[in-house]
């Protein structure tokens, strides 16, 4: 029997052009970035499981969909390709969406949960409880946040939720990381012993870029935080990687995330 992750593809659902303050805090508002927008596809006893979703396309073709959710000038996303990115990124790699049968969100943001729509009433989605219950309050204040509810309110989503910690599958830890959204979790991926073993921690948006984790700086998007206790969690996820030899990868950096990508696409699954 196998007891840990047998093959991890990582996706780039999109690209986002946005000021470096965003992700870094303090960081000057006319240095900009082109960050990837990350998806993880990893292949787990009865399947695939994917890793959060990319853009719900919709709100970014229709020109007044745009206009509501997208109308900073400041932040432009960037599809890959005409059609449907995750699709198009799973059919490169000879993957069909319904050979995906669980789904799970780091968090809600409009580059992270767009893809949902895929997936309602078809397979079970994890998420932190505290996440869809801010993003599901009919305030206002999600939205200003960037957590487009058109995204994730279907009544028809499976959803499995965690109030913390939890395995989600054999070798996928959710690992609660509070503080950029209320309810964001980072994953720690344990690999097979039949692929070698080892694993990686998958920051997301706990920790966009490699100085985020290095020099242990602030992010600069936070919901119900101060910038400074957004260190907190990035500090958890070192002392988890430290522990357990594994390696800890930010969620948009624009040169370890293709780094990544190249290096496991030549790995001998």
């Amino acid at each position: 029997m196998t007891s840990g992750v047998r093959r991890i593809v990582p996706l780039t659902l999109g690209w986002e052009e946005l000021p470096k303050s965003v992700s870094v805090y303090g960081a000057p508002h006319a240095e900009r970035v082109r960050e990837p927008v990350p998806g993880i596809l990893l292949e787990v006893d009865g399947g695939w499981l994917l890793l959060d979703t990319g853009f719900n396309t919709a709100l970014l073709r229709d020109p007044a969909l745009r206009r509501r959710f997208y109308a900073s000038p400041s932040y432009q996303p960037v599809l890959p390709g005409p059609g449907e990115p995750l699709e198009e990124a799973l059919s490169a790699i000879g993957i069909d969406l319904a050979d995906v049968h669980l789904v799970a969100l780091s968090h809600l943001h409009v580059d992270h949960a767009g893809g949902l729509k895929h997936f309602a009433g078809r397979v079970p989605v994890h998420a932190q409880r505290a996440e869809v219950e801010y993003g599901l309050s009919g305030h206002p204040e999600p939205e200003r946040h960037a957590i487009a509810r058109i995204d994730f309110d279907d009544p028809r989503i499976d959803w499995r939720l965690a109030d913390g910690d939890v395995e989600i599958a054999p070798g996928v830890t959710a690992v609660l990381t509070a503080g950029h959204t209320p309810g964001h979790q980072s994953f720690v991926v344990e690999l097979d012993s039949s692929v070698g073993g080892g694993g990686f921690v998958f920051a997301f948006d706990a920790a966009d870029l490699t100085e985020n984790i290095e020099q242990e700086r602030a992010i600069g998007s936070f919901i119900g935080v101060s910038a400074e206790e957004t260190i907190a969690p990035i500090r958890r996820l070192k002392e988890i990687a430290a522990r357990r030899g594994y390696r800890l990868i930010p969620g948009h950096d624009p040169v370890a995330w293709p780094a990544l990508t190249e290096e496991l696409a030549r790995f001998t699954w």
